[in-house]
């Protein structure tokens, strides 16, 4: 009941954000007044999504710790690890591959007739050189990554640090049971963040429809369109697979994941939804084990809405531009994709800065992200939520491969736990 009023609050926070928006649009005209509005309504918004990253970094730590400290051996973490990373290749080209095709059958781009002007994006699209990834990847320090929230490095160093704890036994011990304690204090705080879901979902919606108005949905209509049509095509891939492996269950999967995907969804953020997914996945069952390990290397690995966009934003610029594209350097582009994508956690505005790199080593006009900018917000939003599906399914699969979905009587113990949480 708590979770289907939740979803109600978040549900309506949207339409009237939009309604809000619209208003404020049409009463004032001058845009440099529709900005300092919407600069202010935004406060409600930016606070929540910085409370979010506030306990992303020590929720992400000690649940992966946790997840492998808690494993029999060393050599169970390189099996689950292996099985989550064939899934997540798996998806990616799945998704890579889906755009491609979608966007060369559409054509959004077609007719648009862009010419190349000079002006720049203001887009760095050196940051994601093969130096930037490792850097991205491979931390240089143990606190500095917390403090930065850099994702890709909280994961590596929380994995050696869980191996160790797996490999010292009884020794360890005392530091797992720590850091159990601190997750469930975590859980706790997040609890009480995640009461502010349906103002932030309000605030970012207002904003955004308030400076561009609700004719920005309209003047990019058909490309919206077949990319959110094209992420539904892959909901139903993936649904599929999960169907074939996980059978009838999978129902009960997607229905328990709907507020996660609907909070991601509205607040264009897959990390608002990672504290209830966590919550939700142990109720379907999944033991904690397998989903305090897959779900965080899927949040960096595992982005599937992500590649799907930055397949079709680089062919749709392209298109925009008349530069026609071989099949062999479509190829190439989405090869490239598969590599530079597994990169972007953490990186500012990632999709972007993916899609710049992209576009600057096949010689391509990056002013042409100027294009996207205006309603990647709201393609934002059906990537995160995409992000959430791909990643619950991905985390459901391997427990079902490593016989981790948990019995019944282990359910109602976890699922005890988590209602002792506020909501």
């Amino acid at each position: 009941m708590k979770s289907s009023r939740m979803t109600l609050y978040i549900v309506g926070a949207m339409v009237l954000g939009i309604l809000a928006g619209g208003l404020i649009h049409t009463v004032y005209a001058d845009p440099a007044t529709q900005k300092s509005i919407a600069s202010y309504i935004s406060i409600g918004s930016m606070i929540f999504l910085r409370l979010i990253k506030m306990i992303i970094a020590p929720l992400v730590f000690s649940t992966l710790v946790v997840g492998i400290g808690h494993m029999q051996d060393a050599g169970a973490v390189g099996r689950v690890g292996g099985k989550a990373m064939l899934w997540f290749v798996s998806a990616s080209l799945v998704s890579l591959t889906l755009g491609l095709i979608l966007v060369n059958l559409f054509g959004p781009g077609e007719g648009v007739h862009k010419v190349i002007s000079g002006v720049k994006s203001g887009i760095d699209a050196h940051a994601m050189t093969l130096d930037g990834f490792i850097k991205h990847v491979f931390p240089d320090s143990a606190i500095r990554p917390m403090v930065d929230n850099e994702i890709l490095q909280i994961v590596v160093f929380s994995i050696f640090f869980g191996v160790a704890c797996a490999s010292m036994g009884a020794k360890a011990s005392p530091v797992l049971v720590a850091v159990e304690s601190l997750s469930h204090i975590i859980l706790r705080v997040t609890g009480y963040v995640m009461k502010l879901a349906p103002l932030a979902v309000f605030c970012a919606m207002a904003a955004t429809i308030s400076t561009n108005g609700l004719g920005i949905l309209l003047n990019y209509a058909k490309f919206m369109g077949e990319f959110y049509f094209g992420l539904v095509c892959l909901w139903m891939i993936l649904v599929l697979v999960g169907f074939v492996i996980l059978g009838p269950s999978v129902k009960k999967l997607v229905k328990l994941v709907q507020e996660p995907f609907l909070l991601a969804f509205s607040t264009a953020s897959s990390e608002a939804a990672y504290p209830k997914m966590l919550e939700q996945l142990a109720k379907f069952p999944i033991s904690t084990k397998i989903s305090s390990f897959v779900l965080p290397l899927g949040y960096s690995f595992n982005l599937d809405g992500t590649m799907m966009y930055c397949t079709f934003a680089s062919i749709f610029i392209a298109q925009a531009y008349d530069i026609p594209l071989s099949f062999g350097t479509q190829i190439a582009m989405l090869l490239t994709l598969m590599l530079t994508s597994k990169g972007v956690a953490g990186v500012p505005r990632a999709s972007l800065v993916v899609i710049a790199a992209t576009l600057s080593q096949f010689n391509l006009p990056e002013e042409g992200l100027l294009l996207i900018l205006g309603i990647d917000t709201f393609l934002d939003m059906g990537r995160s939520a995409t992000n959430v599906i791909g990643n619950s399914l991905a985390t459901a699969v391997v427990a079902k491969w490593e016989g981790q979905l948990v019995t019944d009587g282990e359910t109602a113990e976890t699922i005890g736990e988590m209602e002792a949480l506020p909501a």
